[in-house]
C-alpha cells in the first residue's frame, strides 16, 4: 500500500510505455525506473552547543574560569562562538548567564570583554576598535 500513490503509477505509465517496443533490457524495462530518484536537499549548516562541566569554590570563580575555558578554547578554534558562551549552575541550564559583553560596534563589530565590564567596548583581537564612553 505504500508504493500506491499517484507518483507510483505516473512512474510505472512512463517506464511501460516506453518499454512497449524495446526488448526488455535496461532503461525502460517495468522492473527499472526511468527516473532516478531524487538527491535529497542539503541542508544548511546548524548552530550546537557544547556543555562542559567543572567544579569551582563559587560562583565568581566559576566564572573566572569559565571565561578561561571559552577563551582557552577560541584560540585553538577560531570558528568557535565566543560572544555565545554561557554559565549556569550543572543542575539548573535555564539559569544560564552570558559571559561576555557582546556589545554591537559602530561597525557590525561585537564588544569581546566580559559582562558588566567598566566603560569602554573593543572590538575582538590586537588593537581592535574602540567605541562607547571611552576614557
Amino acid at each position: 500500500m505504500r508504493a500506491n500513490g499517484s507518483g507510483y503509477w505516473r512512474q510505472r505509465l512512463m517506464v511501460n510505455g516506453l518499454a512497449a517496443g524495446r526488448a526488455n533490457e535496461g532503461v525502460g524495462r517495468p522492473d527499472v525506473p526511468l527516473l532516478a530518484p531524487s538527491r535529497p536537499q542539503r541542508r544548511p549548516p546548524r548552530h550546537f552547543t557544547v556543555h562542559l562541566g567543572f567544579e569551582a569554590d563559587g560562583a565568581d570563580r566559576a566564572r573566572e574560569l569559565a571565561v578561561a575555558y571559552a577563551e582557552g578554547l577560541s584560540l585553538l578554534r577560531p570558528e568557535l562562538a565566543l560572544g555565545a558562551a554561557a554559565l549556569s549552575p550543572a543542575d539548573a541550564w535555564h539559569l544560564a548567564e552570558r559571559l561576555f559583553c557582546g556589545a554591537r560596534g559602530p561597525d557590525g563589530e561585537r564588544c569581546a570583554d566580559v559582562t558588566g565590564h567598566p566603560g569602554f567596548h573593543h572590538a575582538a583581537g590586537l588593537g581592535g576598535l574602540g567605541w562607547g564612553d571611552g576614557d
